[in-house]
């Protein structure tokens, strides 16, 4: 990424700043452009210095003279091209003099890139021998230090290492021996080395090798029986002609720093086999260490980004992190936890926990700042999942508890105005007001099944079924359910499995599913129904919650419409939630399937982006179960009879209800308002009970407590539960127990004739 300049404008016509503005972009530069016209202005903008000052020779206000002698009062080395509409040679000299390093002509202005990237490249050259002078010097007063404060061995000898010029004291400190013994016999020294070591050391410091230098490490065993670790270095000594004729040799006891070495290795390996990412960081923002887990989350090696600053990794948006983070170090404080997002080698947003805290060196003074970073990518994804299922589940308990509530309502809406009908002949005024009323009363019943099918509260009588003949059955039905414009196509695998669900419900997911592709193609596309064997691994379900992995039948609908962005896919299992226009949907369709899909112990997963269409893939989970069950539902012929029949209900207007509709149908009806009185009745009723029919839920005993008790007086009465919604006491998993029959609320006189008969005729 090219160096962003701060280039600071002297020029009173913003016309020419246009045209140097121009000249700049041209010539590839990313800047920031900052005029001032004025001597205040100018000096206001020198803090901090810009790294370039481009000045017109002559202002009304303010001159390029000026300016270069403001620079020389304040001591600043900033590169200053003058850039003037005219300008003579004389005054081009005298302004060379003040200081300007160059001059561009404002008809001449293709010279001012070159001109500038001549002189930046100066200024790093000179910035680069300043760095190196001071390193030398800083070199040079080290090497004073030592020389005077030595530690180490310092030696000089001839060349063949047959005199012994100088010593240091160290020597007898490190060897264990006397100074006066290694003048006395110069190669005494060798005596110590370590038997293991003596040849391989010897070797490297003959004579015949002490024309370049060496570097040797080498244990001695001293007289005390103790072992030190000796680094050795030596170097040639040449005199003015060029000839070596002494030699340097350097000695300094390693032993801790081999211990210390060892112990940062196993340090360095455990850092670097953290998961997390440990930065190092110099004050001014410099990468100094980057250990194997940095370069796993952002993606660059060490060799990449250490001597880089820090905010390569930040992404736009962000770079104002790092002023406040450093302003709390700089306090002494340690930051603990910061959520926030950085920027990976490929460009990638990564979701991070930041701890930092601040690095000092033996004084207390701040040197730098240690970072750990973890990524919270997958924790923020599986929480905003968790948020979202939890949200989805309180929806779905106050939508199954209105359900529950508006089906007792319904029951009697719908019945009573269906018995209301068949007193009036068709094409009367009142007929057909209650005509109305009861088609009114079903489409609400519709919704309410909706609600209850995405609370998962509503009971499934599943079978086991081909989803491939469940896709052919309806394909006609599809056909005249989409527009001429819409191509219909179906890719259904031979080999599916079978899965068991409820083919009602599965019927409605399939429709849901083809209107809303239907209405997502206003200009008409293509629509296709597939199926497929699907394995989700453990790696996949993992990143989804409550997906178990396993071998499942996909069901996938896809469209060639308009698709949805990020925000809209967030949201569309919610009830009442649709992007459609007022009037044109409820927002419950996809609510349904949502809820058919996870109480079938299924999963959906939806795949769309703008402009490419949308899939809603659905997964059930495959059945061991080889034979499929028909999913077409059984019709009892007729619908009277003559049994007596015990109703308990708690809602008045629904047991009233049911009374009227069976002793129309025959029957003779006993009628309780809840279990205590139901048992009342059957102790002073004489004769038989038929059948039992009653609510699921009712205050102090509800309907399995009531037939159990009853059984023990009436062990051959049939029992048939009605409810508004799924309760615990008659279902699992959502499934109605085995051997029950049940009969869901809001439903219709007919339904309920054809179902008592159904369950009284049952063997």
């Amino acid at each position: 990424m090219p160096e962003m300049l701060r280039i600071l404008l002297l020029e009173d016509r913003p016309s020419d700043a246009r045209l140097v503005e121009v000249e700049l972009k041209a010539a590839g530069f990313v800047f920031t452009l900052d005029r001032v016209q004025t001597e205040p202005d100018f000096l206001a903008r020198l803090e901090p210095a810009p790294d370039l000052i481009l000045a017109d020779y002559n202002m009304p206000q303010f001159d390029a003279l000026r300016a270069l002698r403001l620079l020389r009062e304040h001591a600043l080395d900033i590169p200053f091209i003058i850039v003037s509409g005219t300008i003579g040679e004389d005054i081009a000299v005298t302004a060379m003099k003040e200081g300007a390093h160059d001059y561009i002509l404002k008809d001449r202005m293709r010279r001012l890139g070159p001109a500038i990237r001549s002189l930046l490249e100066q200024k790093k050259i000179q910035e680069a021998q300043r760095r190196l002078d001071v390193e030398l010097r800083e070199i040079e007063r080290r090497f004073r230090q030592i020389a005077e404060n030595i530690r180490e061995v310092f030696l000089l000898v001839d060349t063949q290492m047959k005199q012994t010029f100088y010593v240091s004291p160290a020597y007898e400190e490190i060897w264990g021996q006397t100074c006066a013994s290694l003048y006395a016999n110069p190669a005494s020294w060798s005596d110590a080395i370590h038997p293991e070591d003596r040849e391989r050391t010897l070797k490297e410091v003959m004579p015949h090798n002490r024309m370049v230098p060496f570097d040797v490490h080498f244990r001695i065993l001293r007289p005390d029986g103790s072992m030190r670790w000796i680094r050795a270095r030596g170097f040639p000594i040449r005199n003015d002609a060029g000839e070596i004729y002494r030699f340097a040799g350097i000695a300094e006891d390693i032993t801790e720093q081999k211990h210390s070495a060892e112990v940062q290795a196993r340090m360095a390996a455990i850092v670097d086999s953290s998961d997390d990412a440990i930065i190092g960081e110099s004050l001014d923002g410099i990468i100094t260490n980057w250990n194997k887990g940095a370069e796993r989350l952002f993606g660059y090696t060490s060799e990449e980004v250490i001597g880089s600053p820090v905010l390569m990794l930040f992404p736009p948006g962000r770079l104002g992190e790092q002023t406040t983070i450093a302003a709390n170090l700089q306090r002494g404080e340690y930051v603990h936890h910061i959520e926030t997002v950085r920027r990976r080698k490929d460009g990638t947003p990564v979701d991070i926990s930041l701890t930092l805290s601040p690095i000092r060196d033996e004084a207390g003074r701040l040197i730098g700042i240690s970072k750990i970073a973890r990524n919270i990518s997958e924790r923020l994804r599986l929480e905003a999942q968790l948020q979202q299922a939890a949200k989805m589940e309180a929806i779905g308990q106050l939508a199954g508890g209105v359900a529950h509530d508006f089906n007792n309502l319904l029951t009697v809406i719908n019945g009573r105005s269906q018995l209301m009908m068949n007193r009036f002949k068709p094409g009367e005024k009142t007929y057909s007001e209650l005509e109305l009323i009861h088609r009114t009363g079903e489409r609400a019943a519709g919704l309410t099944r909706q609600l209850l099918a995405f609370s998962r509260q509503q009971i499934l009588e599943p079978v086991v079924l081909d989803l491939n003949a469940v896709a052919a059955e309806m394909d006609k039905m599809l056909r005249h359910l989409i527009r001429e414009d819409i191509k219909l196509c179906s890719i259904l695998d031979p080999a599916l499995k079978r899965v068991k669900a409820d083919p009602g419900q599965i019927k409605q997911v399939i429709m849901n599913l083809v209107v809303n592709a239907r209405d997502a193609m206003p200009d008409g596309g293509k629509l296709t129904i597939e199926t497929a064997n699907v394995e989700l691994s453990e790696e996949y379900c993992r990143a989804r919650s409550k997906v178990k992995p396993g071998h499942y039948a996909m069901l996938a609908v896809s469209d060639t419409g308009h698709g949805m962005d990020a925000a809209v896919k967030a949201k569309i299992f919610e009830p009442f939630f649709t992007t459609k226009g007022l009037g044109k949907g409820t927002g419950l369709g996809l609510a349904m399937v949502f809820g058919v899909v996870k109480q079938s112990n299924g999963h959906i997963e939806v795949y769309s982006e703008p402009g490419k269409g949308t899939t809603f893939k659905v997964y059930l989970p495959q059945s061991q179960d080889k034979s499929a069950s028909s999913a077409s539902e059984s019709k009892t012929l007729t619908a009277i009879g003559a049994e007596t029949v015990l109703v308990v209900e708690d809602e008045e207007g629904i047991r009233e209800l049911v009374r009227d509709l069976l002793e129309m149908s025959g029957y003779t009806v006993l009628a309780a308002s809840n279990g205590k009185e139901a048992l009342q009745l059957c102790q002073t009723h004489k004769g038989a009970i038929h059948l039992l029919v009653t609510d699921v839920v009712m205050p102090e005993m509800g309907g399995p407590e009531l037939v159990k008790r009853l059984k023990v007086q009436f062990p051959e009465t049939k029992v048939l539960f009605t409810s508004g919604y799924t309760d615990h006491a008659i279902v699992r998993n959502g499934e109605l127990e085995a051997g029950l029959s049940f009969i869901q609320k809001p439903f219709t006189p007919a339904n309920l004739a054809r179902k008592v008969r159904e369950v009284l005729d049952k063997k």
